[in-house]
């Protein structure tokens, strides 16, 4: 081969040999860029996604009342795991208690919020037609019971709580009339106590076998067994055996004369068991039935909740119903929080805290044995109905007239109460 022709083919591997590097370097910048698109598209839909997670976020607010119920550790603990499992949904703690799309309230609030026509009509979500408008969740439940003082009963010479009416009225008159400093019982009808009336007027008489809605419609309180509730809690209070100011005293202010040994004998709610605890310790004071009548009807407690609720406010009611919904799956999780009994309404299991303690497991064996009367709790007209008996049955007790008297004027009000539009 002549050098001429070694010379071509030298020229021509060199050319296809720069062409085969260009080559190589197109496929290495094209490789390269490849991955690099792999690599970045991740996270740029990540960023699109959160984008578009952050442009459609629903800000909710909820009723600050949730932290005082539930303290607020609890608070913040149920607010992250709903939403790290709602990411479009943002929870805060309204500043205005006005203006939450979530409310948070007692039985005392119910009625007030119902007649006011502030809470959305939950039967559409709950796909449930029992023939009412559904206005809340319960979330947590309470039941009254006497609680009684054991020191002062034991000093007044009584070694167990009444069991009949006669026997109450037989230790309220041995304190009073006694050297105890103390009263025999204590019941509160301020009308800034909105729970007043169902805690120590309508106690009573559900413990006798009383019932407001024998039909389940229209109310009746013109009943015998009613008039002799009424004479029965009339002749205490003519013979000076209720602390006094009946009419100007709260729940919680008779509350804190029986934690200072002030009262022997009063009704409130199983809510007061772990501030009582704290205040006289677990060997002053024990729970038991409020005393019936004997005469055959079967023991009832009215019960006392702690609810959630859609503002009528709330520009997003359908967003607001999935935390409804989480708070109701978290029942139990609230019940232990605050050793409520009997705790879930829609799931009676008692939960540890009952099982053990032996004042919470007193209380599930009264619930067991009981029945729940039915009340005006976020009924139609319900406040209305209550209003007219808390403002008779204050002149009953300050004025002479008698329990017939009595009854007879509230039925007339809850007549035309119930006629009305």
């Amino acid at each position: 081969m002549s050098l001429r022709e070694k010379e071509n083919i030298t020229k021509i591997y060199r050319k296809n040999t720069k062409k085969s590097i260009r080559r190589l370097n197109r496929i290495d910048v094209f490789l390269l860029l490849a991955i690099m698109v792999m690599l970045i598209t991740p996270i740029v839909t990540s960023l699109l996604a959160k984008g578009e997670i952050r442009a459609r976020q629903v800000n909710l607010y909820l009723s600050p009342q949730f932290s005082d119920f539930f303290g607020k550790e609890l608070t913040e603990e149920l607010l992250k795991e709903f939403e790290n499992n709602n990411p479009d949904i943002r929870i805060k703690i309204a500043e205005n208690p006005e203006d939450p799309d979530i409310l948070i309230f007692d039985e005392g609030s119910f009625n007030a919020l119902a007649a006011a026509e502030t809470l959305v009509e939950l039967n559409s979500y709950t796909n449930f037609d029992s023939g009412t408008r559904q206005l809340a969740i319960p979330l947590v439940s309470f039941m009254n019971l006497l609680f009684y003082n054991i020191d002062i009963l034991t000093a007044a010479g009584f070694d167990s709580p009444p069991k009949t009416r006669d026997e109450f009225t037989s230790y309220v008159r041995g304190v009073s009339r006694g050297d105890l400093d103390a009263s025999g019982a204590a019941i509160s009808l301020d009308l800034n106590d909105r729970q007043a009336l169902s805690r120590d007027i309508f106690s009573w008489i559900w413990a006798s076998g009383g019932n407001f809605l024998p039909d389940g419609e229209k109310p009746v309180v013109n009943t015998r067994v009613i008039i002799n509730d009424l004479t029965f809690l009339g002749t205490l209070n003519r013979e000076r055996f209720f602390a006094p100011e009946i009419l100007n005293t709260s729940g919680d202010q008779r509350l804190e004369e029986f934690a200072q040994g002030r009262v022997a004998m009063m009704i409130s709610s199983t809510q007061v068991i772990p501030y009582l605890r704290e205040r006289m310790g677990d060997s002053a004071f024990g729970i038991t039935t409020i005393p019936g009548t004997g005469a055959g009807g079967r023991y009832s407690i009215g019960l006392s909740e702690i609810y959630t609720a859609i503002s009528v406010n709330s520009l997003n009611p359908d967003e607001a119903w999935r935390f409804l919904e989480f708070l109701a799956g978290k029942s139990s999780v609230l019940c232990n929080e605050l050793n409520a009994v009997p705790g879930s309404v829609s799931n009676f299991i008692p939960g540890d805290y009952v099982i053990d303690d032996p004042f919470y497991s007193k209380a599930w064996e009264i619930f067991e044995a009981s029945q729940i009367a039915e009340s005006f709790s976020g009924t139609h007209k319900g406040e209305l109905y209550e209003t007219a008996f808390l403002e008779e049955i204050r002149i009953f007790f300050e004025a002479n007239r008698t329990a017939q008297q009595t009854v007879n004027i509230i039925q007339q009000r809850w007549d035309e109460i119930y006629s009305s539009e």
